[in-house]
């Protein structure tokens, strides 16, 4: 009998340990590190592929402890393709929720009006996973043939002006394409219900971005800017330097209040105290605002503006005007 007895004993207790070893593999976490990384599902995997990467992932104990949970709970022919954020610390209900629901990871970055290609590299440099992402490195005609929109715009041109100014959710990880994409998608359905009128206007599409793009960071409110962009477009017309600081901020690299005059002497064909006419591209990235006031700039009898410390925008009709102007606001 006690043959018998002593080997079911033990079975018993193996098993015991055995179910204990399931159980605590299953919602007990494989470590409390909160370190996050990217795990990506891809399409076609099932449970087995998925518990065998997690495993080998180190996100998860023991890979048959997921597929024998997602099977108890009928959710195996559910998990959803696509990258999530995980880390060691999550139990496998945790895991499977996230695969269930298709809680992809997302980073969230807003990008807001007026920052150049400089400044977005930045944004994604603080970025764990899109720190690589660099849209400096693309021209127009990388992607010319997708949006019909660059039609008209330089092949060489980059993609300044072009990255429209929003609040985004990348699923990383993304390659540099994608990202570029999501950017001019956008741009594209801003932008779409004027295209009309800019043809009808005999501008093309690269003129209105290259001109709202001063405007941005010219003045702030929708009125000035309208005026601002009246201004610039009679100074064009009658082949007359439209002296924005903007583009000088832009050769510098370095926002200032004031420049000098030896400044507005730099040597460049973005300079628009030494050259006539726009400058050969955008200086940033313009939101939809500066866009339209571009697009339908506002008349009047004004030729010179200036900016106080306060931010308000000091029209003039005359040259004498604004040198009294700068004389009262910009000492």
């Amino acid at each position: 009998m006690k043959k018998i007895i002593i080997p079911i004993l033990i079975l018993l207790l193996l098993g015991g340990f055995f179910l204990v070893y399931i159980w605590q593999s299953i919602y007990l976490p494989k470590s409390f590190s909160p370190e996050e990384v990217i795990f990506s599902v891809k399409n076609g995997e099932g449970s087995k592929e998925i518990s065998v990467n997690l495993e080998r992932a180190g996100l998860i104990k023991w890979g048959p402890a997921l597929r024998l949970y997602v099977q108890f709970k009928e959710v195996a022919g559910k998990l959803q393709a696509g990258s999530y954020r995980l880390s060691p610390s999550m139990t496998i209900p945790e895991i499977v929720n996230k695969f269930v629901n298709g809680d992809v990871a997302n980073e969230k970055i807003t990008f807001p009006e007026g920052f150049n290609l400089k400044k977005i590299k930045k944004s994604f440099e603080d970025s764990e996973f899109l720190k690589t992402v660099d849209l400096g490195e693309f021209k127009i005609i990388d992607f010319k043939e997708e949006f019909d929109f660059l039609s008209d715009t330089p092949n060489e041109a980059s993609l300044e002006g072009f990255l429209f100014p929003d609040t985004y959710f990348f699923e990383p990880p993304m390659q540099e394409e994608e990202v570029a994409r999501i950017f001019l998608n956008n741009f594209g359905e801003k932008i779409s219900p004027y295209q009309d009128e800019i043809s009808a206007k005999e501008l093309t599409l690269f003129d209105i971005v290259t001109m709202a793009s001063l405007i941005e960071k010219e003045v702030q409110t929708k009125e000035d800017k309208e005026l601002v962009s009246g201004i610039f477009w009679k100074r064009i017309e009658l082949g007359k330097p439209l002296e924005s600081c903007a583009t000088i901020a832009y050769i510098k690299g370095v926002d200032q209040w004031l420049y000098s005059f030896d400044d507005t002497r730099i040597e460049s064909p973005y300079n628009t105290y030494l050259h006539a006419g726009l400058p050969p591209g955008p200086i940033c990235n313009p939101g939809l605002e500066s866009i339209l006031a571009a697009l339908y700039p506002k008349d009047s009898d004004y030729w010179y503006y200036l900016s106080t410390p306060e931010g308000e925008t000091i029209f003039s009709k005359t040259f004498e005007e604004h040198s009294l102007a700068k004389e009262k606001y910009l000492k």
